[in-house]
């Protein structure tokens, strides 16, 4: 089947998926079903080829970040910016950019993968560039052990024909430079100050005290000093310090990483001032800090998924002056296996309480909360009804903890009373 009729009958499907309120992935479906090699086909034009980033937590802030980073230098990328990680995503964001010949104008394509996907896509398109963030303990019913999951990423790394770029300071992440030559590794890291901030999913499990090892790769970009939304990194051993628009500590980390690959994407003689500004300027994925207004107050959603991640935004976000929801689905998107919530500590909410616990697994959510003597206003399993409470509850800021499918549902609610980006 030709090119352009493939991407006719798949825009065609594209358009009926939204006039109809379906998921942005349905048209990629279809594609993949009808022309296989879509995808290799249409991002083989690209001169700057591709770049697969990759790992449990982070994904999505920090391609966004590489987006802006690498445009800020005039190049045109192409990404998957509803954050579908799949490769039915990628498809279905391609077909929203080709034109009706299935010709993609971009300079090089940055992708978001989850990493089972990410293992398949890799085959077919070996990416140029990967950056490969970490690894947690997430969705256990589908990737099963930790280990599975770092295999997956030394895959996409040993399929990259050009730059592999590695966290340091992710045992997992760093051991995957072994199977690798030592040109083709670049890595970006923490300052010894800032690394328990960032603890790897040995050191949550662990009984000992005992510091990080010192013994670690050079990085060309770190992490070196953080207060609030300002952040100093040192590149290549010189200080470059810039204010963030993102919240919490793991995604001024992101911003780490995000630099640390669109060096190694960009010429030596690149802008670097307008390198810094873009940086300054990213905003949260949504979702992922988006902080929206309901009735002239910040209304945020914060992202969480395993424990780490909902760990660091604990210690991320002050409770004080907010009023706090949590909203636990367990969906496939979500993982099923929820025990995961028993290794987060949710002392830090206990002087204010959560005046709403939602979701499909409220109830699990309510009895964790209440081991660590957190009060509860309202325990509500359906999400509408637990959102328009905790919105009439009170006039004051608010902040909502919430799973994948529950953000999902969460941002589609609050589209009716507020403005909400909209993102297929």
């Amino acid at each position: 089947m030709s090119k352009p009729y493939v991407t006719l009958l798949g825009k065609a499907v594209r358009t009926i998926a939204r006039i109809r309120g379906g998921g942005s992935a349905l048209p990629g479906l279809f594609v993949e079903k009808i022309d296989p090699d879509f995808i290799r086909r249409t991002l083989a034009e690209l001169p700057h080829g591709t770049v697969v980033i990759s790992g449990t937590n982070g994904k999505t802030t920090t391609t966004k970040m590489v987006v802006a980073l690498l445009e800020s230098q005039g190049l045109k990328v192409f990404t998957n910016r509803t954050g579908s990680n799949f490769t039915r995503g990628v498809a279905a964001a391609l077909l929203g950019e080709v034109d009706n010949k299935g010709k993609l104008d971009a300079d090089i394509a940055v992708l978001e993968l989850d990493e089972a996907h990410a293992v398949h896509f890799v085959k077919t398109v070996p990416p140029h560039y990967s950056l490969l963030l970490n690894v947690m303990r997430d969705q256990l019913d589908r990737f099963g052990e930790i280990d599975t999951t770092a295999k997956m990423l030394s895959q996409i790394a040993n399929a990259t024909t050009g730059t592999v770029v590695l966290n340091r300071e992710d045992p997992r992440v760093a051991a995957i430079a072994k199977s690798l030559s030592a040109d083709k590794v670049h890595y970006f890291g923490l300052s010894s100050e800032l690394a328990h901030l960032f603890p790897s999913d040995d050191d949550m499990r662990s009984t000992t005290t005992a510091p990080k090892q010192l013994q670690r790769p050079d990085a060309g970009v770190i992490l070196n000093k953080l207060k609030d939304n300002q952040a100093e990194f040192l590149v290549e051993g010189k200080p470059l310090t810039t204010s963030l628009k993102l919240h919490g500590i793991y995604n001024i980390y992101n911003a780490a990483a995000a630099l640390a690959l669109a060096r190694c994407v960009l010429p030596a003689e690149h802008d670097k001032e307008k390198l810094v500004t873009a940086l300054s300027e990213v905003t949260p994925a949504f979702g992922r800090g988006e902080t929206l207004t309901v009735n002239g107050q910040p209304f945020e959603l914060v992202l969480v998924k395993n424990p780490s991640g909902f760990r660091l935004s604990l210690a991320s976000f002050k409770p004080k002056d907010y009023a706090t929801m949590i909203a636990v689905n367990d969906n496939y998107a979500d993982g099923r296996d929820m025990s995961w919530l028993w290794d987060v500590e949710f002392e830090s909410l206990r002087a204010g309480g959560v005046a709403a616990v939602t979701g499909m697994r409220a109830y699990d959510m309510a009895l964790r909360l209440q081991y660590d003597e957190i009060e509860m206003s309202l325990v509500e399993p359906d999400l509408s009804s637990a959102l328009r409470q905790f919105i009439a509850a009170s006039d004051g800021p608010k902040r909502v903890y919430c799973t994948y499918t529950a953000m999902l549902a969460l941002r589609r609610e609050l589209a009716k009373i507020t403005d909400v980006e909209q993102i297929s």
